[in-house]
């Protein structure tokens, strides 16, 4: 079962780099992520979701291949790349995989302005030895929501603490 995981920041630029690193990280296999998106609270009031996969894009791609596939046997490749794309790109439109888009816009409307939050939707990790990576952004980082239990929210959170107290450590000594 997949863990869903918010942390706050201050701005936009911090989560989009705190998921950059979280996609390095799981080169590393310290973590399994199957959705990572930053929610912004822009300073007009608008709420974005940034995707980390455009699944129209990747429905397009697969479309594609499977319409030029197709096309090959019928001895029409363009036509069939053509359709196979168009239609690979509306499946892809209309399909919300991950987390709901619902639940993170009516996050983004919480959030304070100018603000962001990174919502991970975690197959497993290794909480402590992710966090210990991610320590520079601690200072910034708070935790907003999960589906943790409760002692596992409590020692992520220990964690999140113990890690702030490091960096700050770190930045003053």
């Amino acid at each position: 079962m997949s863990s869903l995981v918010v942390v706050g920041f201050p701005k936009v630029e911090e989560a989009e780099e705190v998921r950059r690193e979280l996609v390095d990280i799981q080169r590393e296999q310290l973590i399994a992520l199957e959705d990572a998106v930053v929610v912004e609270h822009d300073a007009e009031g608008q709420v974005h979701l940034r995707q980390a996969l455009n699944l129209t894009a990747a429905g397009a791609l697969g479309g594609g291949f499977w319409g030029t596939l197709v096309g090959l046997l019928f001895l029409n490749p363009l036509l069939g790349a053509a359709v196979g794309a168009g239609v690979g790109a509306a499946s892809g439109s209309l399909s919300d995989i991950g987390i709901n888009d619902g639940f993170m816009r009516e996050l983004g409307e919480t959030l304070p302005q100018g603000s962001a939050a990174l919502c991970l939707l975690v197959r497993e990790a290794t909480p402590d030895r992710v966090i210990e990576r991610l320590r520079a952004h601690a200072p910034h980082a708070r935790l907003l929501r999960t589906n943790l239990s409760h002692t596992d929210e409590d020692q992520l959170r220990e964690l999140l603490d113990r890690a702030r107290k490091q960096a700050e450590a770190l930045r003053l000594g």
